[in-house]
């Protein structure tokens, strides 16, 4: 397996800052992957990419399937070789890409633990968060950094028949299952996703934009921040604007348009009709009645 054509096909999008190419098993780059849109092309290798900093809505699809997640360091996502791929990134972040053959190991390693060579296809997966993974990642990337040294040759063969079992393992096709338990909004999560919340509720807030604070498709976000809060994202913005509209109105003398306007309603018509409907009275009748 030669990796001479592996990078020629990422450097359009991205800057390689270090690389180890390792007696043709085993290439390893640390990038710089740009923002924006990466046009769609096939992995050369299979591939390990790791996040080593910054954060970043990450969106990758292909042969059907769609993820998006917002990454930060410690993020992992995988590529089997071959797998066209369209991705797009909101800010460009920094990663150790893992470049493997096709079988993961040489046929006869994966021969010598009675695995069939043939049956090893590796998953399409993101979004991980698998702390041996970075461990991986970590200790590859510590040898883009240090002098080279005679034992080199063999801590990498260790590294990557380690990492080669660990993907096999648990990153297959027939191995890989995602999570079927109960899933819900974690308060870690609600909480960053309430927080943007308090922060923009005078913006137009489009799902899309919470759902990614929360790491999660918008309809998975929809249906889990409606378990979590009883309402559903968009009434929780509105409630969140008419909390602060009556804190206006009982504290300030702005008009009902400015009041509007500043809180994210767009009109005074807009926002008598959804403050009668929240409370049972209009901005007027509430504003008399808390400065009685």
């Amino acid at each position: 397996m030669s990796f001479e054509t592996m990078g020629d096909q990422r450097r359009g999008t991205c800057q390689v800052l270090g690389r180890i190419d390792h007696r043709a098993r085993l290439v390893v780059e640390r990038r710089i992957n740009g923002a924006g849109s990466h046009p769609r092309q096939a992995y050369p290798c299979n591939e390990l990419i790791v996040m080593l900093g910054g954060r970043a809505v990450v969106r990758r699809s292909g042969d059907g399937q769609d993820e998006k997640c917002l990454a930060k360091a410690g993020t992992a996502w995988t590529g089997p070789v071959g797998f066209m791929e369209r991705a797009e990134l909101s800010e460009a972040i920094a990663c150790l890409h893992v470049c493997l053959p096709p079988a993961l190991l040489e046929h006869s390693a994966l021969a010598d633990y009675g695995i069939d060579a043939s049956l090893i296809e590796l998953a399409f997966v993101g979004g991980l968060a698998d702390p041996l993974l970075v461990t991986f990642a970590r200790a590859f990337e510590g040898l883009l950094d240090a002098p080279q040294r005679p034992t080199d040759r063999l801590f990498v063969d260790g590294l990557t028949t380690a990492l080669a079992a660990h993907l096999i393992a648990n990153y297959t096709i027939d191995r890989w299952k995602p999570s079927t338990a109960a899933q819900k909004l974690d308060e870690r999560r609600l909480d960053r996703v309430t927080d943007y919340i308090d922060a923009h509720y005078a913006e137009p807030i489009p799902l899309e934009r919470l759902a990614a604070e929360a790491c999660l498709s918008p309809f998975h976000f929809s249906r889990l921040f409606r378990a979590a809060t009883g309402l559903t994202p968009h009434r929780y913005v509105t409630e969140r604007r008419v909390r602060a509209a009556r804190e206006a109105l009982a504290l300030d003398r702005a008009t009902l348009l400015d009041i509007a306007v500043e809180h994210g309603f767009g009109s005074q018509d807009n926002f008598t009709r959804v403050f009668r409907k929240s409370t049972g009275l209009t901005p007027g009748q509430y504003r008399a009645m808390v400065r009685r």
